[in-house]
């Protein structure tokens, strides 16, 4: 009958397309595998994926202090993993995960029947995601490219189960997918969220991280809280559905509230900071000349640094300078502290507004108009960030009012940089006063290097020395002054270093030549330029915090110099070393002599009008043997102080950025009043902490062998050790 297709027609027709849909799907899988639509990934390539992965920087204690990235990305093993993240995800995401070999052919064919009852439902397995994860492909339009690429992806995904396990397979997805708030892996997600290792997740935990994989932001438990809590109930939902808990356990998890304890990492953000962006700039350097990506390669970086004690060097610091920048506000209340010197115009120039504004035209006059508009900011204050409105030029005076500290520990035998503390706050004081190109004038406590040099040269602690003024009559007759404005008396050497006597030092750096003590300056790390005039006696020369604890270490090292080191290894992110460190090591001295000047580095805290007595007094109450310089530079600049005790030498400097702010009286801007109580505030919680492992009352080592002078000069006279220790002198 016309019209009408005989039953037979659709059969044949039926067929044909039936085989013609099998020949396209045919012909396409080919097509992709010849590479026609694009490459895919070659068997090297699947076994060993790209991925960026961020360098990590192990403290010496093993913790993590830090990482270097472009995408927070750190890789885990599956045994490092929590069964509530594997079960939540499979729960979740594909519940026949165990069953299929990369695609699920069940989930697609049941597309259709939830897009008839209008629900969405994808059947992407675990395995195609990391497929998509691993091997991103560019965005597609139209039906013909998107069934390209889904067919690209259920290729790689049998692929992938041909080279790995089903654990692997999961373990690479977990380290791969972005869970939001820049936490790539499952590694970088539990820290930011819940600040806990992946295998240490519950169940309401691992929930809320799946949940997360739907929509980062949609169901982010920090910005969308009330859909990140229905989300995570649901995957719990799904959890109780396939028997992965229980139903009273679903009863009693989806009634607890999410409790975050969230911290996005960030190279602002974490513990030793100056420190991790010092050994970045040399870290780059090494990377670029070894062919690797110091953000992505994934290495690992062992320092020296223990994480605990650099906690408690932060903190002494900052205790310590909240309470000296409040004194330092009230001396100069209603005055400017650099008077009529213009540190403000030099200040602007080196600014990033200034360069972005000279740079598009801008003359001086409308930059500094610029300058002058208030604007809303945030600016450090001790007691936490402050909103407020203030304009960029009264932001630069603002932040020179502020006192800076350069604080570094290290191991006496190892040569170890235990903790370094380049500032107060890494995040609105970039620059670092620690490392080798942040020089100050170091002022007394260049004074043991003249002695240490009498010393060597057959001097006695015990050396009666006049003190009156000393005049050098080929350097234009320089006469040094005592900061006391005290002459008169009789002093022996040992006193004269103890009490910081200015003509004292002169009078021996005269009979021993200053070239002398620059070059064991020089044998014991100090690489800043020193010119050999007597003023350095005085300390005059500008020398960084790391050189000068670095040479201090060689009197608590025996007299031997160990180059100060802070890096340990470098792995790849396989484990495999790829450089070690040794320290350098010098001789500068036989033990019998070192101990000597340990000795009078002693008396500095005990004796009378030694300018560390402080550390005896009632407030830090010093029982132990302490070696210690302390210093303090013209006008107050610069307040430094070295200390030692058997087991650690550390040393520090306080100051303002510029050099004209300072204090105007000895009493509150010496070293043993800015700097000595960072040192004994960072001791004492050392003390108090028994994992340190730092003994209070262990003693110097007294060599075996005879010393080569007499150091108990109580034999030559009578003398009385100080009890005022609450005193400051300088």
């Amino acid at each position: 009958m016309k019209g009408r297709i005989s039953l037979k027609k659709i059969i044949k027709y039926s067929w044909i397309a039936f085989f013609s849909g099998i020949g396209l799907f045919i012909l396409l899988v080919m097509l992709i595998i010849l590479g026609v639509f694009g490459k895919l990934p070659t068997t090297e390539k699947l076994e060993n994926p790209d991925s960026p992965l961020a360098t990590e920087i192990y403290s010496a204690d093993g913790v993590i202090i830090g990482k270097y990235f472009n995408e927070n990305r750190s890789n885990v093993t599956f045994d490092e993993i929590s069964p509530n993240m594997v079960n939540a995800l499979i729960a979740t995401e594909d519940i026949r995960y165990y069953k299929h070999a990369g695609i699920d052919w069940w989930g697609n064919l049941a597309i259709p029947f939830y897009l008839i009852r209008g629900q969405k439902r994808g059947a992407s397995t675990i395995t195609q995601q990391l497929a998509k994860n691993l091997f991103p492909r560019t965005k597609f339009n139209n039906l013909i490219t998107i069934s390209i690429r889904k067919l690209k992806e259920w290729i790689i995904s049998i692929q992938l189960e041909r080279f790995y396990t089903k654990e692997e397979i999961i373990t690479m997805y977990l380290n791969t997918v972005d869970f939001g708030s820049n936490a790539y892996g499952i590694k970088s997600a539990s820290r930011t969220y819940f600040n806990v290792d992946p295998k240490d997740l519950k169940v309401e935990q691992a929930a809320v991280l799946v949940g997360l994989l739907k929509a980062t932001y949609l169901y982010s438990p920090k910005f969308s809280p009330q859909k990140s809590f229905d989300r995570r109930n649901t995957v719990i939902y799904q959890m109780k559905k396939y028997n992965f808990i229980t139903k009273q356990q679903y009863d009693s998890i989806v009634k607890r509230p999410i409790i975050l304890d969230y911290t996005v990492e960030s190279h602002n953000e974490g513990i030793a900071r100056f420190f991790r962006e010092f050994i970045r700039q040399e870290l780059t350097q090494w990377c670029e000349e070894n062919g690797l990506d110091l953000y992505t390669s994934g290495l690992k970086i062992y320092t020296t640094i223990d994480s605990r004690m650099q906690k408690y060097a932060e903190q002494a610091t900052r205790e310590h300078l909240t309470a000296l920048q409040a004194a330092f506000y009230n001396h100069w209340k209603n005055k400017i502290p650099w008077g009529n010197i213009d540190i403000i115009t030099p200040s602007i120039k080196r600014t990033d507004r200034y360069r972005i504004l000279s740079a598009e035209g801008w003359t001086y006059k409308q930059i500094v108009a610029n300058f002058n508009k208030p604007v809303k900011m945030k600016v450090f204050a001790y007691r936490g960030e402050h909103d407020t409105i203030m304009s960029p030029l009264d932001s630069i005076k603002y932040y020179k009012y502020f006192l800076n500290p350069g604080f570094m520990a290290m191991d006496p035998s190892t040569g170890h940089i235990m903790a370094w503390v380049g500032g107060i706050d890494y995040k609105y004081f970039k620059y670092d006063h620690v490392n080798v190109s942040a020089k100050r004038q170091v002022g007394s406590t260049f004074k043991p290097f003249v002695y240490t040099t009498a010393i060597l040269n057959g001097y006695s602690p015990c050396l009666k020395v006049p003190n009156v003024p000393v005049v050098f009559p080929d350097f234009n007759n320089w006469q040094p002054k005592n900061n006391d404005g005290v002459y008169g008396d009789i002093l022996t050497l040992e006193q004269g270093m103890a009490r910081s006597v200015n003509c004292v030092t002169a009078y021996v750096i005269k009979q021993i030549g200053a070239q002398a003590v620059v070059e064991l300056a020089h044998k014991m790390g100090i690489v800043s330029q020193v010119d050999p005039y007597p003023s350095i006696c005085l300390g005059t020369a500008d020398i960084s915090v790391y050189e000068m604890v670095g040479a201090f270490n060689t009197f608590n090292n025996k007299g031997v110099w160990i180059e100060p080191t802070y890096l340990l290894r470098i792995e790849d992110k396989n484990g495999n070393v790829l450089r070690e460190y040794v320290p350098r090591k010098v001789e500068v001295m036989d033990e019998k002599y070192n101990y000597v000047m340990l000795n009078m580095l002693m008396k500095t805290s005990t004796i009378k009008n030694g300018t560390a007595l402080r550390l005896r007094g009632s407030k830090y109450n010093f029982t132990n043997q302490v070696a210690c310089k302390t210093g303090t530079t013209q006008n107050q600049s610069d307040g430094w102080f070295i200390g030692l005790i058997p087991q650690l030498t550390a040393g520090l400097w306080v100051g303002g950025e510029e050099r004209s702010v300072h204090f105007r009286s000895t009493q509150l801007g010496q070293g043993a009043n800015m700097a000595l109580p960072i040192w004994a505030l960072f001791v004492n919680k050392l003390y108090a902490d028994p994992t340190m492992g730092i003994i209070k009352n262990e003693k110097f080592v007294v060599p075996e062998e005879a010393l080569p002078v007499e150091i108990d000069c109580s034999k030559y006279e009578d003398t009385t050790p100080e009890k005022n220790y609450d005193k400051i002198v300088e």
